[in-house]
């Protein structure tokens, strides 16, 4: 089957258990059986067996008043595991092939506290290449992944970090970010070594993790100009790893590479 194909058979009854569960995630307030039917446009009969299984599986709670709420079931289920597990893991077929197709190293980071952290990696399997250690911290606003990440904070963790900044150096900062966040990625000379960087956003920061992946290259050479083909290339694995998390191609909308 097609990796973009939807499949065509339906569970009814699960359809239903997740409706339930999304309305009640949609409000502050609890809601008995009949707002429950209202609001999923069914009679309370038909979800009554159903709120009675969520009940008893614990994801929901009756208050005294015989309403319903979450319980924190799921946000223990949520947080079981890291949650940028998901993401390492769809991601290392597509860096995969991502490294073997443009011929350079892919790394995939994250932030942590103001440092990028290197989280996966994918090494080219060129005779010359570069590499980034698994685990490896550097400041944020050092790297290309760092402010490419930074951009997508929301505004008061990121005014929070760039507090600190002098005034000026603050708002040419802020500009800069800006202009990251609406392109979705970042190309710039690299802080450490003679080349490019160059990030993409990968996941959805406003509703959920996110990563940058990212590939470094050397300047000058064969390299002369290769960003814009790489760029390209990056651009559609993060549109495959984006869709294996589950999300639309309209959740996030990078630049295009010209």
């Amino acid at each position: 089957m097609p990796r973009s194909s939807q499949p065509n058979y339906s569970a009814p009854a699960l359809d239903k258990g997740l409706d339930i569960l999304e309305v009640l995630a949609s409000t502050d307030k609890a809601q008995c059986i009949a707002d429950l039917a209202r609001a999923l446009e069914r009679t309370p009969s038909e979800i009554f067996r159903m709120v009675g299984t969520l009940e008893k599986r614990g994801y929901i709670v009756r208050d005294t008043a015989g309403s319903f709420r979450l319980s924190l079931k799921l946000y223990q289920l949520a947080h079981m595991h890291s949650p940028f597990d998901s993401i390492i893991k769809v991601a290392a077929a597509p860096m995969h092939r991502l490294s073997d197709d443009v011929r350079e190293t892919t790394a995939l980071a994250v932030l942590d506290h103001g440092q990028v952290v290197i989280v996966a990696e994918e090494l080219s399997m060129a005779r010359v290449r570069l590499s980034v250690e698994v685990g490896s911290k550097v400041p944020a606003l050092q790297t290309v992944s760092g402010r490419l990440l930074l951009a997508h904070l929301p505004a008061g963790q990121q005014e929070t970090f760039l507090k600190p900044l002098p005034l000026v150096k603050r708002q040419k900062l802020q500009e800069e970010l800006k202009m990251i966040r609406r392109d979705g990625y970042y190309i710039a000379p690299s802080h450490y070594r003679t080349g490019i960087d160059i990030a993409v956003i990968v996941g959805n920061p406003e509703t959920g993790p996110a990563a940058s992946l990212a590939i470094p290259c050397l300047a000058g050479g064969v390299n002369e100009g290769k960003e814009r083909k790489v760029l390209k290339a990056m651009l559609a694995c993060t549109g495959e790893i984006n869709r294996a998390l589950g999300l639309s191609t309209q959740t996030r909308t990078h630049g295009k590479a010209s």
